[in-house]
């Protein structure tokens, strides 16, 4: 099996696809665009990339990717991140004057950056800044990535967990270009639909769940790309169950005559819910 992830050998995005399936062949991708043409071309078999973190919160460009392909989320898969501040070996701590990471682990521990007043530059990968450290050293450059990444490019962990948040989470959804076949235990469904803009449009077609005892264990908003229509919102909800069963299909019926737009982006084996994680 061949994944497509973004980033470089060393990223969190490989280490989730390598937890959950450990044989795997893992194929990094400098963009996400770049991972989801992999999956629709057939270039590889899944897709794995972020969809949000307990700390920084959603990845839109992911979001924005599922709304404009048609590939199915099939999974999702979480991982601890422990963010270390790399250097090559000998560095100190004080001699560190700017550091480089993906911006959202450079969000993610903007604390730790702030308390040393360090500069701080985004890249395109935690990892690929590791890796690019390691093979153009500059006195006073760190980088901000995993261990695994520390151990791949030879370079010294000069601070670790320095995440400004000790429960840091990232949440990744499993891509493929077909449904997987439905197994035991739960499961959650992911959706994204506009409602029009009435009084009471929104808590009716969340009341489409309500009616059917449906628990949704996530429901954000942002606005919608749409030139004519700027700061217009458009939400995006996880529930549990699946979607092909009885409750969820009579919500989904009804949020789809309730709304103006609905895509069910995939149901999936539930690994989060609400208040509750569970690793794989």
């Amino acid at each position: 099996m061949r994944i497509a992830f973004q980033g470089t050998e060393g990223a969190y995005s490989e280490e989730a696809s390598l937890k959950a399936f450990p044989d795997a062949e893992t194929i990094g991708l400098p963009t996400f665009h770049q991972v989801f043409s992999a999956v629709s071309n057939h270039e590889v078999d899944l897709g794995v990339v972020p969809v949000e973190n307990t700390t920084a919160g959603i990845i839109n460009q992911t979001y924005d990717l599922l709304l404009e392909t048609d590939l199915h989320v099939v999974g999702e898969l979480v991982l601890k991140v422990d963010h270390c501040l790399l250097a090559p070996p000998g560095t100190r701590l004080e001699d560190i004057r700017k550091v480089k990471s993906h911006p959202q682990g450079l969000a993610q521990c903007d604390g730790f950056i702030a308390r040393y007043k360090l500069e701080a530059e985004p890249v395109y990968d935690t990892a690929g800044a590791a890796r690019e450290l390691a093979e153009h050293p500059q006195p006073g450059l760190a980088a901000i990535a995993s261990r695994r990444a520390a151990e791949r490019y030879g370079l010294e962990i000069i601070a670790e967990g320095i995440q400004d948040f000790i429960g840091n989470y990232t949440r990744f959804f499993v891509l493929s270009r077909e449904d997987f076949p439905r197994r035991e235990g739960p499961y959650k469904t992911s959706v994204v639909f506009t409602t029009r803009h009435r009084p009471g449009e929104l808590l009716a077609a969340l009341q489409a769940f309500a009616d059917q005892g449906i628990n949704l264990t996530k429901l954000e908003s942002r606005p919608r790309r749409d030139p004519d229509r700027p700061f217009s919102p458009i939400f995006y909800a996880d529930f549990e169950g699946h979607a092909e069963d009885p409750g969820p299909s009579q919500a989904l019926l009804t949020l789809l005559r309730r709304a103006s737009f609905v895509k069910v982006l995939g149901s999936y084996p539930a690994v989060t819910s609400w208040g509750l994680l569970k690793e794989p």
